[in-house]
């Protein structure tokens, strides 16, 4: 967020409920101007009606979105005589965990790709080994939470446009651009990911990550009216006047949205990129400069995003002892282990974001190199003072 101005707006909308529109008619304009410009951010097709709204956060945009891929299933599946109460989804374990919380809070079957050593997101091959006409979407991420990748999701598309044409399943793709949906537009604009693909239909992304807004804010958009079914939009007459909802919050502050609106303003195209071009810099340089001591691999190879993954070379120590050693020095870095059947792999992430700069990178690696060497010192005094005669 851009100082005063920014607070300013978002103090003097603190109070304004977004759902009453009838009362705050211009905050719904609002919504309605930065889910257009959204829309176009991630290329929807001109002859396309999109449509979407803002959510707390990308776990109910996610919710939203996976709840009218399993309603259009569903009535597709009535008309055609067919059962419809077994729907599945397939996805990887690279997810967040809201797509596993989906799946048992809506009672759909879930199928989970395992991950892999060296591959840590999914393939078109692993899809379509999953997938059966009762599947009512595929997820995707660009961005993951466990390593910053991108699953193919260009691949991903083609598949389902030949299982399409072959078999008949229109199975859509919904992309979870939580972390990615900000940065890939603006650094990568010809990387084909969005509503240039037939098949995706629907993307979330977080405004409270890379949209650069405070906490509370996330966003749905479809690539189409027709990717709403009506039954999900509800139409309410009892705050004033006739509108519609479709949320899973019904109650939900504007100040966010207005200052994401403010952001699309203020920075414009030119600014988010400048901002996006300046973190994917400092991300790189933060892992050219770990790999460079020979005592860090860096998963992430590319550093698409400004997520940086690294895990540990030939040390006597993990990156859980080395988490803690940082936080003596004021840095919170997670550790953990990669999701299943790689779970024998534990990583360190560390997420650049716009006030972090090329000085605070510097400092890092300092802090980093110091701690490294504080624990290799340790062990080796350990191994140093052992008793041998307690080894046989």
């Amino acid at each position: 967020m851009d100082g005063p101005q920014a607070d300013k707006l978002i103090m003097e909308s603190i109070d304004k409920n977004f759902v009453d529109n009838d009362e705050y008619p211009q905050t719904e304009k609002i919504q309605e101007r930065s889910v257009n410009m959204l829309a176009r951010l991630f290329n929807a097709p001109e002859e396309c009606i999109s449509m979407g709204t803002a959510t707390i956060g990308s776990s109910e945009a996610i919710m939203l979105g996976l709840l009218a891929h399993k309603w259009t299933w569903r009535e597709r599946r009535k008309a055609e005589g067919k059962d419809c109460d077994k729907p599945n989804i397939v996805m990887g374990a690279d997810v967040h965990t809201v797509w596993e919380k989906f799946a048992r809070y809506f009672d759909v079957e879930l199928k989970l790709i395992p991950l892999r050593e060296d591959l840590y997101t999914i393939t078109a091959d692993d899809v379509a080994e999953e997938i059966d006409e009762n599947t009512i979407a595929v997820g995707a991420v660009i961005g993951t939470t466990f390593t910053g990748q991108m699953d193919p999701i260009k691949e991903i598309n083609d598949m389902l446009i030949n299982i399409k044409d072959d078999k008949g399943w229109d199975i859509p793709i919904h992309v979870d651009g939580a972390s990615g949906g900000f940065i890939a537009p603006f650094l990568y604009p010809d990387l084909l990911w969005d509503f240039r693909l037939e098949q995706v239909k629907s993307i979330n992304v977080s405004g409270h990550k890379y949209g650069l807004v405070y906490p509370g804010v996330g966003w749905i958009i479809f690539k189409d009216k027709s990717d709403i079914p009506d039954d999900l939009v509800f139409n309410i007459n009892y705050l004033g006047g006739n509108m519609s909802n479709y949320s899973l919050n019904f109650s939900k502050g504007s100040s966010t949205i207005i200052a994401q609106y403010y952001n699309f303003l203020r920075l414009g195209f030119s600014g988010y990129k400048a901002i996006m071009d300046i973190m994917s810099l400092n991300a790189k340089y933060l892992a050219y400069e770990l790999k460079k001591t020979g005592k860090f691999e860096v998963i992430n190879k590319n550093t698409t995003f400004p997520v940086v993954t690294v895990k540990l070379k030939d040390a006597d120590f993990t990156v859980f002892q080395l988490s803690r050693k940082l936080r003596q020095k004021g840095w919170i870095i997670p550790a953990y282990t990669l999701p299943k059947n790689a779970d024998d792999i534990s990583v360190m992430r560390m997420v650049i974001k716009e006030n972090f700069g090329k000085d605070m990178v510097d400092s890092l690696l300092e802090d980093i190199k110091e701690s490294y060497n504080d624990l290799e010192s340790k062990n080796e005094e350990i191994h140093k003072n052992e008793n041998p005669s307690l080894l046989y």
